[in-house]
């Protein structure tokens, strides 16, 4: 079964946090299983794990030892077999995702353990005994596996009842509601495994390998993550689900009537992300140069650094209740930029540590999955690490730091981004802001499009409905850096090319926007 990413990412320990890999270097049931048990219980609301046997650990950077130790082959279907009855020594039963892989021309077994929906779970403590060894509850504590006892046992025992919103099932959710076609691209864009059989498979058959189902097989439900990633209207199960952007040009409080409301924001998560982002960045983010007298470097800050504003909307819609019938409001005065969502943050975070704005570190996630997808797709770093991202920014552009806001009900999460100081006045939003725009999105193309982002576009140009690999043969770059430049071509605000067609028969093509900037190359 192939697993929805990519076992580089996990051999480096890039998008998934180190705590969550364990390699083992061989088979050893008894001490794997403690592990799949404790990544099953997830006791820290991570998401679970993933053990990849084989792999040896780097002593002091805690990477994977290459090349690998691997596994001969003739041990890996005996490995499989016997975990099939290992599998029945966890209770209540738990059955991890199993996936062979080849690397550095040796083959290593990667087993998923998504966070189970049953938990707490424990295992025998020596799964190789014949049903006389103890059974034991299991944690992770950090990058180790230990046995959970006393207080630790009792709070894993009523986490049973936690299980986060977009792990959960959802009834209303039909599988003709999910976007094959998005589901691809998202598969494509993380290098999974998945993407070689995608057209063999049912979508039901996908979103069961991407652990996007949940429940016997007579009743499976699609869970709440699938739609807030793959459907390409999740309003019609979380109403509200849109981002309003309100602009006061003057500010609120000193003209309160002179308001600019921007069209709603609405689509998938990483979409509404993208396009508020796109908004801000080409419309409000704007760029000081200062000249240093008897000093060749010059000064550049602005009005607001970008990764900050970029970090506090994810955050927005990564935690936000998508029960709550409110849209995520971004207001930008004069000043400051404010994003409010609904609601507030968790209860095991203390009003004093919100009030000092410094790191918010929750136990509970409201919707731990879905941060998984943000980071696979780089839009969002490690958990807990948003405020600190945020505030180290404003302190490199020279700015003030962000306040937060909440209240004893934990109703409503707000944070306010001032404007560095140099910026003042009024904002320069309205009259033609289509010139603004095209004049932004003109620069972005200018400092986009270098050498080899040209040659890619002259070889679409030139060869409609190319492939990747046709691609990587036509122009001298390595694999990451011609996926860098596809995912900068085709996403906003350039969108130069797109995917069209079928896995087997599809390729990328001009846009509209990238015909007309190839003729301007060649006149």
């Amino acid at each position: 079964m192939a697993i929805p990413i990519n076992i580089e990412d996990l051999l480096n320990k890039r998008k998934i946090e180190s705590n969550r890999i364990e390699f083992k270097t061989g088979w050893n049931p008894d001490k794997i299983y403690r592990t799949i048990c404790a990544f099953a219980n997830d006791f820290d609301n991570l998401g679970g794990g993933y053990v990849i046997v084989g792999v040896e650990e780097e002593e002091y950077t805690g990477i994977a030892k290459r090349p690998v130790a691997g596994i001969p082959i003739e041990e890996l279907d005996k490995i499989q077999r016997e975990m099939i009855g290992f599998n029945n020594k966890i209770d209540p039963y738990y059955m991890p995702r199993t996936d062979v892989q080849e690397i550095d021309g040796k083959y290593v077994l990667l087993i998923w353990v998504p966070a189970g929906v049953n938990r707490p779970y424990n295992v025998r403590e020596r799964v190789t005994a014949n049903n006389q060894s103890p059974c034991k509850w299991y944690v992770r504590n950090g990058t180790n596996t230990i046995e959970a006892k006393g207080e630790v046992l009792d709070e894993l025992r009523e986490m049973a009842s936690r299980t986060p919103f977009d792990e959960r099932g959802n009834e209303n959710i039909e599988i003709t509601d999910i976007s094959r076609a998005l589901v691809l691209d998202y598969l494509q864009t993380v290098n999974s495994r998945l993407v070689a059989n995608f057209e063999k498979l049912s979508l039901l058959e996908i979103l069961s390998q991407m652990d996007l189902m949940v429940g016997p097989t007579e009743r499976q439900l699609v869970k709440n993550v699938a739609a807030m990633m793959f459907c390409k209207n999740p309003a019609k199960f979380f109403p509200t689900t849109q981002v309003d952007i309100v602009i006061f040009p003057d500010g609120c409080v000193k003209n309160p009537n002179n308001m600019i409301e921007v069209p709603k924001i609405v689509g998938t998560v990483p979409d509404m992300i993208k396009q508020a982002l796109d908004y801000i960045k080409t419309n409000v983010i704007k760029k000081r140069i200062i000249k240093q007298k008897d000093k060749a470097e010059s000064i550049t800050f602005f009005n607001y650094p970008y990764q900050a504003i970029e970090e506090a909307v994810v955050n927005a819609l990564y935690h936000r209740d998508y029960l709550e019938r409110e849209p995520v409001e971004i207001t930008i005065e004069p000043d400051k930029i404010s994003i409010l969502s609904y609601t507030g943050p968790d209860r095991s975070i203390s009003l004093d540590a919100i009030k000092k704005a410094e790191r918010l570190k929750s136990r509970r996630y409201r919707n731990r999955r879905l941060g998984d997808y943000l980071k696979e797709l780089q839009l969002s770093e490690g958990r807990g690490t948003g405020i600190p991202t945020i505030q180290d920014e404003l302190k490199r552009n020279g700015s003030n730091l962000a306040k937060i806001e909440t209240n004893e009900e934990r109703s409503y999460f707000l944070i306010e981004i001032p404007c560095r100081e140099g910026f003042e006045g009024a904002l320069n939003v309205g009259g033609d802001i289509n010139e603004a725009i095209n004049e932004a999105i003109n620069e972005a193309i200018n400092e986009a499009i270098n050498e080899n982002a040209q040659s890619v576009l002259l070889a679409v140009s030139k060869y409609p409905l190319i492939k990747r690999k046709s691609l990587l043969d036509s122009i001298n770059v390595s694999k990451a850096t011609l996926e860098r430049i596809i995912k900068q071509l085709s996403s906003e605000p350039l969108n130069l090319i797109e995917y069209k067609g079928s896995l087997k028969t599809g390729g990328y093509v001009l846009t509209e926007k990238g015909e007309a900037f190839v003729k301007s190359l060649n006149e």
